[in-house]
């Protein structure tokens, strides 16, 4: 059950984003109401802290309870994060339905912008 939870967490997380973006396109102006990832480049890898922690326990080094520190402290970030991330308390349904939306706003957009770009324009004369 947990791991389907981390699949659901992270298949939100896409799902989230693809609707963002959209939104983006649309013109839409809602993202721009919403926070943006402070640290979307940061390294959220857990796996140079574990490596750090097995070290240490190699050496029998005191720093283990360090090391263990800095990790649970990682992960609680990492859970913050996905707590505030925009849509995360939306129902997988509730997303896809959202997404199809916003898609269908593009779609509309765009043609109504091919169309208007197809369009005839035919010169004004000057009031002289």
């Amino acid at each position: 059950r947990k791991g389907s939870k981390n699949v659901d967490v992270m298949w939100r997380h896409r799902v989230t984003h693809d609707v963002e973006g959209l939104r983006r396109e649309a013109g839409n102006g809602m993202a721009a109401a919403q926070p943006k990832q402070e640290k979307e480049s940061e390294d959220w890898s857990l796996l140079p802290l574990v490596h750090d922690i097995i070290k240490c326990m190699d050496k029998d080094s005191q720093d283990v309870h360090q090391e263990l520190a800095k990790l649970k402290a990682k992960i609680q970030e990492a859970r913050e994060q996905i707590a505030n991330m925009p849509g995360i308390d939306s129902s997988p349904q509730e997303q896809q339905q959202q997404l199809a939306t916003l898609r269908e706003q593009v779609r509309t957009k765009n043609q109504l912008l091919q169309k208007y770009k197809s369009l005839c324009m035919f010169e004004v004369p000057k009031a002289s």
